[in-house]
């Protein structure tokens, strides 16, 4: 079945190109330039997914989103013209499942997408739960749970934790997190699996300032230490 995708953004060049780039892959897709016409739109044509930007006239992402998740839990993926961590986690809290950073590659958007979407299939059908010590891993939920609290994680951190917990004390290097975190057909630098992994420890140490599970081996790549 066409699964269909609302975009939101009052950049018109970003509907066009996003727009074509989803079609091509087989998406259905409504755009809209605001969050207000997107509400109204969306009350009467529900989607399978939403793409909103964050920083729009009239109802931003946020508000959308607030408004959206009264009623629904439609997956939202937030695109920001910055790499804002406030935003991001305020964002994250309130429901949006993940958040990519103007400029994008609309590659990299669809992956995410299909992800997304795929979690969203499969949690009428299985369940796969992962724990590993104090960590727990609800991959259909995407929760994360360490030592009963939760940890907050974009779908990119948490795919790449999960791959690392997995395989306690294996190592994994930057190609193969790269792989299990973006798929085997997109290049990004190996610097972004660093920047993700520091973003991750950051987390985990609000939580727990003695969190210490993710390693590093220089020069070789990144192993979770536990049970």
């Amino acid at each position: 079945m066409t699964k269909t995708i609302a975009l939101v953004d009052d950049d018109q060049n970003i509907l066009t190109s996003v727009s074509m780039a989803l079609e091509a892959e087989g998406f259905k897709v409504d755009t809209y330039t605001d969050g207000a016409e997107a509400l109204n739109g969306l009350s009467g044509k529900p989607v399978d997914l939403a793409v909103l930007d964050i920083k729009m006239p009239r109802m931003d992402g946020m508000e959308l989103l607030e408004n959206i998740r009264r009623k629904s839990k439609l997956p939202v993926i937030f695109l920001t013209s910055k790499d804002d961590e406030v935003d991001e986690v305020l964002g994250l809290r309130m429901g949006a499942d993940d958040y990519i950073t103007k400029p994008f590659s609309q590659r990299l958007l669809i992956e995410r997408i299909n992800a997304i979407l795929r979690r969203a299939d499969a949690s009428d059908s299985n369940t796969e739960v992962m724990k590993r010590g104090d960590l727990t891993l609800d991959s259909v939920r995407h929760l994360c749970i360490w030592q009963d609290k939760e940890v907050t994680l974009t779908v990119t951190e948490f795919l790449l934790l999960q791959a690392l917990a997995r395989n306690p004390g294996h190592v994994k290097n930057r190609d193969q997190l790269i792989d299990a975190a973006y798929g085997e057909h997109i290049y990004v630098d190996d610097r972004t699996i660093d920047s993700h992994i520091k973003r991750v420890r950051k987390k985990f140490r609000a939580r727990d300032p003695e969190f210490n599970h993710v390693e590093t081996l220089y020069g070789v790549g990144y192993r979770y230490k536990g049970e």
